[in-house]
């Protein structure tokens, strides 16, 4: 079983935000790079520094994000927040207005040293 200290702020019965609760015990963080495949060696040169600063007994930390969008529609009473989405996209995760993500000139995948390798029917 895992549990978190998740946090969400509510206006009016809509989601604006979201967060949580750091892990902030060494153990714990310990117990969580093993579970995701981390040797000791590799979290220790990937997030030494965090376990580092457990060991000095850092405090309880979180974070929370909202969603300016959401706050915009309903503040402007919208039925949807793709009604002020700045840059707003489709069912198909399409943006429309910018026609993207469209096809890119191979001089560009050249240059950031890219291959595009579709597989069939894509």
């Amino acid at each position: 079983a895992v549990r978190a200290d998740a946090l969400d702020m509510v206006m009016n019965g809509v989601e604006v935000g979201g967060g949580s609760i750091r892990i902030h015990d060494a153990k714990l963080q310990a117990k969580m790079f093993e579970i995701l495949g981390f040797t000791p060696e590799k979290a220790e040169a990937q997030f030494g520094f965090l376990m580092n600063a457990f060991k000095y007994g850092a405090p309880p930390h979180g974070g929370l994000a909202y969603g300016l969008d959401r706050w915009v529609s309903l503040f402007a009473g919208l039925d949807s927040i793709r009604d002020c989405i700045a840059f707003p996209k489709n069912n198909s995760g399409r943006d429309v207005m910018l026609d993207a993500p469209s096809a890119i000139d191979q001089s560009q995948l050249d240059e950031l040293n890219l291959i595009v390798d579709l597989k069939e029917g894509e």
